[in-house]
């Protein structure tokens, strides 16, 4: 027990290391000890996808940005930073792109092929958990507030979503009382994954303010990091 306490502590400290050094401005070293803490816990490969890309902007805020590029920030902070505390990482996408087969032609057609390489990659792991970043939209601007999807059908990828929304009210959004929502097959990743996979729902760009917030380098940087502690806290309590 002294042992495995000494441990977390460790990975806390690593944690808060990686915290400061990514929501500062100034570069920092890969902390020597992120091997010990890799070597004691045995953890499942973090496969991150930044949703859309390429031709596929997904929603756009009123001043026009977007939502892959804010998707994309928050899965390099998310990828860099669980790097440095001892995962293996996988990002579906590291760029503006869309990952459709080559010669695909068609918006449409480049989505389908783009997903099923998405599901691929995520279903080519044994030992995985998954996360797919994304924005939200409606047309009344007044919603706001993250919200986690989870496939219906697999237990774990509900308590991990309930993780990550419980990590979300705790840290960035005190009032949101969006409960975590299951799908079926209208979400295409996550009725096929065959690891508990969630869908995150960061925020609404319809939202003016929450807008502002989604499209700051600081904010994203924020939401990364706890989206990270909410699969941090799904894994260490499973």
């Amino acid at each position: 027990m002294r042992k495995k306490g000494q441990l977390i502590m460790l990975f806390g400290a690593i944690v808060c290391i990686c915290a400061a050094a990514l929501l500062s401005d100034e570069p920092t070293a890969k902390p020597a000890s992120a091997g010990v803490v890799s070597a004691a816990f045995e953890r499942p490969v973090l496969i991150l996808d930044a949703g859309h890309g390429g031709a596929d902007g997904g929603c756009v805020a009123a001043d026009g940005t977007p939502e892959k590029g804010i998707n994309l920030s928050i899965v390099q902070t998310m990828r860099d930073t669980a790097a440095i505390m001892g995962y293996d990482v996988i990002c579906t996408r590291e760029s503006d792109v869309s990952i459709h087969d080559e010669g695909v032609t068609g918006l449409s057609k480049q989505k389908k092929s783009d997903m099923d390489n998405r599901l691929a990659i995520i279903n080519g792991y044994d030992n995985a958990v998954a996360l797919s970043i994304h924005q939200n939209q409606f047309t009344d601007p007044q919603y706001s507030g993250a919200q986690m999807f989870y496939s219906k059908k697999s237990e774990a990828a509900h308590a991990l979503a309930e993780a990550i929304k419980g990590r979300v009210v705790s840290t960035l959004q005190h009032e949101n009382e969006r409960e975590t929502k299951p799908v079926g097959d209208e979400l295409f990743l996550l009725d096929n994954a065959k690891c508990p996979m969630v869908m995150a729902e960061c925020g609404f760009l319809s939202n003016e303010g929450e807008a502002q917030r989604l499209e700051s380098p600081v904010y994203q940087k924020h939401m990364a990091l706890t989206l990270l502690f909410g699969v941090n806290d799904y894994i260490y309590n499973e």
